[in-house]
């Protein structure tokens, strides 16, 4: 990974992979599309405040990599599996 921060390397994937487990496109307007990603959402949510408190409780023995990888193995069990939102679609429907 390139740096993109003043942070040591291991914090910059960790932070990368927290960002790109919550960065969850938007629903369509379509019905249970948000409810859908409502669920998504709040299964990434809980496993990164799982990574990151293990981290925490674990400090000395869990190197910051391994929460990288747990949070990022964990993202991909939960993939956004409904519609994004399209604004051309959107404004179709005024």
């Amino acid at each position: 990974m390139s740096r993109l921060t003043d942070l040591p390397g291991e914090v910059t994937s960790l932070v990368a992979a927290i960002v790109e487990a919550l960065d969850l496109p938007l629903p369509s307007i379509e019905d249970g599309d948000e409810r859908k990603h409502y669920r998504v959402q709040e299964k990434r949510v809980q496993d990164v405040t799982i990574g990151l408190s293990m981290l925490l409780r674990y400090a000395n023995e869990m190197p910051i990599a391994e929460a990288a990888d747990y949070v990022r193995d964990w993202t991909k069990r939960h993939p956004a599996t409904y519609t994004p939102f399209d604004i051309t679609q959107a404004e179709g429907k005024r």
